[in-house]
């Protein structure tokens, strides 16, 4: 049933991403069709058509000539305006070279000198025809008004009129010119169309083909066709412009991808254009929806990767078609289209390394096994009991293979949890972490078979010709209606503590969160309860056995919290010690012994106060800085301060560690090997390391009264810390005979509940008030 219901769930996933494609096609595109309306990749398609034009550019037919009244022209003639007359003679000058048709981009609009005007009149009407003359509108730029500008009536009546209105962009670039134009009530055909022989209709634009080299364009200066030097030039069936191109004469313009250059040279541009073919505009709304439809196709796939290709692979073809399509003067806007495809790869691309990355981050890379993120997406089997088998020596032994090892060794681990698992999903995370979902059985009775599940395990695995050895234990959380990840949790915490019960598994019990929420919380709450007071200090005396006075105390702290009450010692320090946190523990009990050791030796020297030391304090300069701080404040000379550290701590203290040790034993403060027998004790060690005493551990003391052996190592350790010139502490003495059994072997100091109980200070007090005996 359950395989039926995880197929049912996929199914209704792989609708999903189908919804999610058609989405995001519609959405890519209607930002594109926006692009396209609203003009705004424009300048991008400029730009674009300008690098095309300059890739493959073309030289000028030669059948246009351009007569420029250039700088040099002016400065024959004069100012300007000309006279008229000196317009005749550059239409007689062309005329005897033979050109074909005589086009004039200058103004004619005012009277000038009526013998000029009447001059330049004959001169028109001596021809037939081939001589055109300029009309157009011009707009007040203050104003706004328009105005039509045509050539007098007199010439008018001689000849034919063009128009020479150029059609700009926002940017103030020519890049289209008119079949015809409208002045005064009349369409006129344009310049650049008649000399060209096109017509098209009023109202309708021709893009200029700037691939050709205006610079190509045959150009002749005014001045020497004015002195008749038009010999050579080939003039002889051309047509001939006549426009200014002086910058000092005003008319200049921007042509796309040469800079500025005067009006003339657009319609001879746009003439060239029309001379080579009729341009065809396709705009951008075909081409886009061409890209859709390749873009619609390439959505059926279902490998993202290859959808995401073909898009791009349809952007670069869109982008570099117009190079060929230009040359047959096709003209066609690409950017909406190209915009569409590549913003549709970019977005399969994305989600087809998330789907990648998601896969490769939902597989264990090792055993190819699905991890726990999966798992946590099982809804469908969330009913049934949730079990985690957890290798306890797993980095252990992973340390010690090679990847090939470890390969093999999560193989066989993953193999025999398949047996255990019967049939159902199996999942692993890092660390030798497995989990999976009971059956309907295994959830009803758990213990029968996750028993058999730890026998399978008690066999060695083979690895590489090896026995490997695994510390397994299973945890079960059967709450199906809590979150999975919150039961995967529960379930590690069941096996954890399986292993520390000494268990094979353990099923999650609920009761025990609110231990576990007090766990976490215990050392913000401990650091609190040192600002707030909750914490305190607590002295255990300690005897002179030869006299039995009390010489000191050894200072413990103590945790009363206003909810838990009394809070046991080794629980909050060793979580201190663990989380790196065991600073400012040892900072505030250090600060109050020490201030109760200046106060007691006041009424009484001399009054010795011990303090444990954490081992994690003994590796910089800083723990000799705070005591030589404090005990300076407190006015507490150093002899009367013992630190205690474990055996183990200053075994292992070596360079940096035993140097803090030397320097504290230098300042005068007093230091003690805590437990000692405990730890791995050599002679060289102790002579190495800077004690004045030992502190015999409890477990040795308790037993001499009963085990020869135990009496003779602590007798012999007293005459060895003799010999060495340090004092011995006996701790945990709570019977007489044992007290009576260590003054007989010489030892110094006793302390236990014999003696006396930890207690505050006023206590304390109260006893060395009576003598300093002890009880």
């Amino acid at each position: 049933m359950r395989s039926t219901r995880v197929s049912d769930t996929h199914s209704a996933r792989r609708v999903a991403p189908g919804k999610r494609r058609l989405r995001l096609l519609l959405w890519v595109a209607a930002c594109s069709l926006l692009v396209g309306i609203a003009q705004l990749g424009q300048p991008l398609e400029d730009f674009l058509r300008d690098t095309r034009n300059l890739a493959h550019k073309e030289p000028a037919s030669g059948n246009l000539v351009v007569v420029g009244i250039d700088d040099r022209s002016l400065e024959q003639v004069g100012k300007w305006p000309w006279p008229r007359r000196h317009h005749a003679s550059l239409v007689a000058n062309l005329r005897r070279a033979g050109a074909k048709e005589i086009f004039f981009d200058i103004d004619f609009s005012f009277a000038g000198e009526p013998q000029d005007d009447e001059a330049f009149q004959k001169i028109l009407a001596e021809g037939e025809g081939d001589v055109l003359l300029p009309a157009r509108v011009v707009v007040d730029a203050h104003t706004g008004k328009q105005a039509d500008l045509l050539p007098i009536e007199a010439f008018r009546n001689e000849a034919e009129l063009v128009s020479i209105n150029a059609i700009y962009n926002f940017r103030g670039e020519f890049r289209k010119l008119p079949y015809r134009f409208g002045v005064s009530g009349r369409a006129y055909p344009s310049l650049a169309a008649r000399a060209a022989h096109v017509s098209g209709p009023a109202g309708e634009s021709f893009p200029i083909d700037f691939s050709i080299d205006p610079r190509s364009l045959p150009i002749l200066s005014a001045a020497d066709v004015l002195r008749g030097g038009t010999a050579g030039h080939g003039l002889a069936g051309k047509t001939v412009l006549i426009g200014t191109t002086s910058a000092r004469l005003g008319d200049m313009w921007l042509v796309p991808g040469y800079g500025v250059m005067s009006g003339v040279f657009l319609q001879a541009l746009g003439a060239e254009t029309l001379l080579a073919g009729k341009p065809v505009e396709i705009g951008w709304l075909l081409p886009f929806l061409l890209g859709f439809a390749i873009a619609a196709g390439l959505l059926l796939l279902k490998d993202l990767r290859v959808a995401a290709a073909g898009m791009a692979a349809a952007a670069a073809v869109f982008l570099f078609a117009p190079i060929v399509l230009e040359d047959r003067l096709i003209f066609v806007d690409v950017v909406p289209s190209v915009l569409f495809l590549l913003v549709m790869s970019g977005f399969l691309t994305w989600a087809s390394l998330k789907r990648f990355y998601s896969a490769r981050g939902n597989i264990n890379a090792i055993s190819g096994l699905p991890n726990l993120n999966v798992l946590r997406e099982q809804e469908a089997d969330r009913a049934a009991g949730l079990v985690v088998a957890k290798v306890h020596n797993y980095a252990e032994i992973a340390s010690a293979l090679s990847s090939e090892g470890e390969q093999t060794l999560v193989r066989q681990i993953a193999h025999r949890l398949k047996l255990i698992s019967l049939g159902s999903t199996l999942y692993q995370s890092d660390e030798g972490i497995f989990a999976w979902f009971a059956d309907q059985d295994t959830s009803a009775a758990p213990g029968e078979h996750l028993n058999a599940a730890f026998e399978i395990f008690r066999s060695p695995l083979l690895v590489l010709g090896s026995q490997i050895d695994t510390t397994i234990t299973f945890g079960i959380d059967m709450r199906a209606e809590e979150p999975l990840a919150g039961r995967l949790g529960s379930s590690l915490v069941a096996a954890d503590k399986a292993l520390r019960e000494g268990l094979k598994w353990k099923q999650y019990d609920p009761s025990e969160s609110e231990d576990i929420v007090w766990k976490l919380s215990l050392l913000s709450q401990l650091d609190q309860a040192i600002d707030s007071g909750e914490l305190w200090i607590a002295f255990q005396p300690k005897m002179d056995v030869a006299n039995g006075t009390i010489v000191g105390a050894e200072a413990l702290a103590r945790w009363n919290h206003p909810e838990k009450g009394p809070i046991n010692p080794v629980d909050f320090i060793l979580a201190a010690e663990q989380s790196g946190r065991i600073a400012k523990l040892t900072d505030y009990v250090l600060d109050r012994s020490i201030e109760a050791a200046a106060q007691l030796n006041q009424q009484c020297k001399p009054f010795n106060i011990a303090v444990n030391l954490s081992a994690r304090l003994i590796d910089g300069m800083a723990l000799t800085d705070t005591v030589a701080r404090l005990l300076t404040r407190h006015r507490l000379p150093a002899e009367f301060l013992t630190l205690e550290i474990t055996e183990t701590a200053a075994l292992a203290g070596a360079g940096g560690d035993l140097q803090v040790l030397k320097d504290l034993r230098g300042m005068g403060v007093q230091l003690s090997i805590d437990d000692y027998g405990t730890g791995l004790s050599t002679l060289d060690y102790m002579k190495r390391i800077p004690a004045t005493e030992i502190k015999i551990d409890k477990s040795f003391i308790d037993a001499i009264e009963k085990s020869r052996s135990d009496r003779l190592m602590v007798h012999s350790t007293i005459q060895l810390a003799h010999s060495l010139g340090q004092k011995v502490v006996a701790e945990g003495v709570e019977r007489p005979a044992t007290l009576e059994m260590l003054a007989v072997m010489g030892c110094d100091i006793a302390q236990g509940f014999l003696i006396g109980r930890p207690q505050p200070l006023e206590e304390l007090e109260q006893l060395l008030g009576k003598g300093r005996r002890a009880a």
